[in-house]
């Protein structure tokens, strides 16, 4: 059963009528091809409208469909002989951050992504996708271990945020991210990162200081949620359709401020009507950013990645 958010109402009543009208073809009774079709075209037609005139709060909403394809449908399709390692070395495996080494296109290279879930039980043993500190420090390992091996890094990145709970505070919250940023920045292998989803805070960054950024054309990015840009500033979640819009945080507004190098399309309706398509435009997207890369040295790497993120900071960007 396909899920529709609010703004799509709308499309979801035409949806529902062509579903019934087939229904009744199906039973046996009178032929409707031509009311259907012309349903289907006016739905589509809607369709195209109301993604074309997106609200940055609009699209926050896209980034966390509950059918969008997830890291692991992205390791699935677009990665061979995928094993998966886990455990930190230190504290425990987190299950909201999974990696492993893999081959993209014939490639060896090392993936980490930041895993949701796709129903209750799975989204609970992923939390959410937010990482405690072992999820950090695992990402570290296998880039580290990227770097030993000269393997290039793939990255998925789709997460609210990192687990705000006490006990990960406890833990060293905040030293895993900045261990985890530094690792990316310090990597001497070509390393691209994918927002897929949501991008959220020191969460999505611990996994995309890397040499080149790709959005998914309705994937969001920021240093907070909307809803909690609203709670500090205006005291009331309420705002959080203000709060994006000020926050810059679509894949279009990265773009022209340079903070994100690419930005893929996804298919009329977003990523969760056609994932194959859409992991298929990506995928294509992340062999063209890899080829350049792996012909620099691990020096010229390093040294040109810091260099992007310290330009950032000099633009006035952030």
């Amino acid at each position: 059963m396909r899920h529709f958010l609010e703004f799509e109402k709308p499309i979801a009543e035409l949806e529902g009528k062509i579903e019934e009208l087939r229904r009744t073809t199906d039973a046996g009774g009178i032929d409707v091809a031509e009311e259907v079709g012309r349903l289907r075209d006016k739905a589509q037609s809607l369709l195209k409208s109301t993604y074309a005139k997106l609200t940055p709060w609009q699209k926050a909403q896209v980034a966390r469909h509950p059918d969008r394809p997830h890291c692991r449908d992205y390791i699935a399709a677009l990665i061979e002989d995928y094993t998966p390692l886990a455990g930190d070395r230190a504290f425990a495996d987190d299950a909201a951050v999974m990696g492993g080494m893999g081959r993209f296109r014939g490639r060896a290279v090392m993936v980490i992504g930041t895993e949701r879930g796709h129903d209750t039980e799975s989204r609970v043993k992923h939390n959410f996708g937010m990482a405690r500190p072992e999820g950090y420090r695992k990402a570290r390992r296998l880039m580290e271990l990227a770097g030993r091996f000269g393997l290039p890094i793939l990255s998925f990145v789709d997460t609210a945020g990192a687990f705000p709970g006490i006990e990960a505070e406890a833990r060293g919250q905040a030293e895993a991210i900045a261990r985890s940023i530094e690792a990316g920045l310090e990597a001497p292998v070509p390393f691209v990162a994918s927002i897929i989803g949501e991008g959220g805070s020191g969460g999505a960054i611990a996994l995309a200081a890397a040499d080149r950024i790709i959005m998914l054309e309705h994937a969001i990015y920021s240093v907070i949620s909307p809803e909690g840009c609203a709670s500090i500033l205006w005291r009331d979640a309420a705002q959080a359709a203000t709060a994006a819009e000020a926050l810059k945080l679509t894949a279009e507004d990265l773009r022209r401020l340079n903070l994100v190098d690419a930005v893929v399309p996804e298919p009329l309706g977003g990523a969760h009507r056609d994932p194959a398509a859409t992991i298929a435009a990506l995928g294509e997207r992340i062999a063209e950013m890899l080829e350049p890369l792996a012909e620099l040295d691990g020096a010229t790497l390093r040294a040109r990645r810091r260099e992007k993120f310290l330009e950032m900071g000099r633009s006035g960007s952030l």
